[in-house]
């Protein structure tokens, strides 16, 4: 019998930037996701896969017409798809669930998978500091917020949706992700969690750094995804632990060494 796995991965980006780039990387997803099918029992999307995402009663974004299209046909072969919002696609409102059947979550849950004990997310706005932000996710996930954009014509809010976003990437562009030591805000948010309830995976995204750092002292883990701009890594769990892997056209099982301070 085929062993079936978990599989995690999140920060796609889809749509940005416009152009090649963009669908390449949509490509390579695409590529990844039908490597796993065979042995995927369940896909967790852990948010940030599209760039800009904004759902009106009758339109969505166009593009990404490959991914969607994987992902039906992965639901059509009966395998379980959760997806997770991001920072970038926070205003999704039942597209998925009523074109896909696929499950969309806004907050960090916990769960039990194969007698282990998960908390699972995107990332965004936990832990200390960051107050900026913390502020203006209240503003966007507002009813009247969502009110008032979606009397915007589509095209005015979508367009001002992909400018914003690519004016945010634009202005990050040449910034390096390094790793912060303490002040690893989602690994302390972690930490917080742990010493009210014990878990032994903490999976997240949103950091675009591939990470694998202790929690507490009973042996847990906080796995961070990476992304899909230069990492291409995702974590899959076998029914025993999780293991952090590459994607690669030559080897899309590629084992990846995160950074441990085990």
């Amino acid at each position: 019998m085929t062993q079936k796995n978990i599989y995690f991965a999140s920060d796609f980006h889809l749509g940005y930037p416009v152009g090649d780039e963009s669908r390449q990387r949509e490509q390579r997803i695409v590529r990844w996701l039908d490597s796993i099918k065979h042995d995927a029992a369940h896909i967790y999307l852990l948010g940030d896969l599209f760039d800009f995402w904004y759902e009106y009663k009758y339109a969505v974004p166009k593009g990404f017409i490959r991914f969607q299209a994987k992902l039906m046909e992965l639901r059509e072969m009966g395998i379980p798809i959760t997806i997770f919002t991001g920072n970038h696609d926070l205003w999704m409102f039942g597209y998925f669930e009523e074109e896909f059947g696929i499950p969309v979550i806004h907050n960090p849950i916990s769960l039990i998978i194969n007698g282990k004990n998960f908390h699972i997310g995107h990332g965004d706005g936990l832990g200390p500091g960051d107050y900026h932000y913390k502020f203006l996710k209240k503003i966007f996930t507002s009813k009247i917020c969502q009110f008032l954009y979606s009397q915007l014509p589509v095209s005015i809010a979508l367009g001002f949706g992909f400018l914003w976003s690519d004016y945010r990437k634009k202005k990050n562009a040449h910034r390096v992700e390094v790793f912060l030591n303490e002040k690893e805000w989602i690994w302390t948010y972690c930490k917080e969690v742990e010493a009210k309830t014990s878990h032994d995976f903490y999976i997240f995204g949103h950091r675009h750094l591939p990470l694998d750092l202790p929690v507490g002292t009973n042996g847990g883990r906080y796995i961070n995804l990476g992304e899909w701009f230069g990492y291409d890594t995702y974590a899959v769990f076998d029914g025993t632990t999780i293991h952090l892997k590459k994607y690669t056209a030559e080897n899309p099982f590629e084992d990846f060494t995160a950074m441990n301070l085990r």
